[in-house]
């Protein structure tokens, strides 16, 4: 075991730093590492970081990394309330009877009921979301609107 003052940084793992200007001899006289001529031998001379040479720099490029709400959105099938009159008076309308005859495709993360149109028939329609509009509607025809 060596003693403290015995201790030394292993051959190599210390370089000294470049002088740069300090004449032939050194290696690194006359223009200094920086070479001949062109933008970044000059003095203040360089580009900024990222730059590409008016390429499209990678940093644009690329696909940007953040929040996206995409994965946790609710997908709702909507379903107007003037294309419920198409069943007849006192049916229970529920999402697989949609489904059935073809007023939506899938029933998807829910169904909401909106507001457009007129219903003539009394409906019990059991839906996932009711607009405001869609569920006075149907309660003014003498139906129920019944949120599962």
């Amino acid at each position: 075991m060596p003693k403290i003052h015995e201790l030394r940084p292993n051959p190599g793992s210390k370089v000294g730093r470049r002088r740069v200007g300090r004449g032939r001899g050194s290696g690194m006289g006359k223009n200094c590492g920086s070479g001949t001529n062109g933008q970044n031998s000059r003095s203040g001379g360089g580009v900024r970081p990222g730059f590409e040479g008016g390429q499209m720099p990678l940093q644009r490029r690329v696909p940007k990394v953040g929040f996206s709400n995409h994965r946790f959105r609710v997908r709702l099938a909507t379903v107007n309330v003037g294309d419920l009159n198409r069943f007849e008076d006192g049916v229970e309308v529920t999402p697989e009877l949609m489904v059935q005859e073809g007023l939506i495709k899938k029933i998807r993360d829910g169904i909401k009921v909106l507001g457009d149109g007129d219903l003539d028939v009394a409906l019990t329609v059991k839906a996932h979301h009711f607009s405001g509009a869609a569920e006075e509607k149907i309660r003014a025809a003498g139906g129920k609107a019944e949120v599962i």
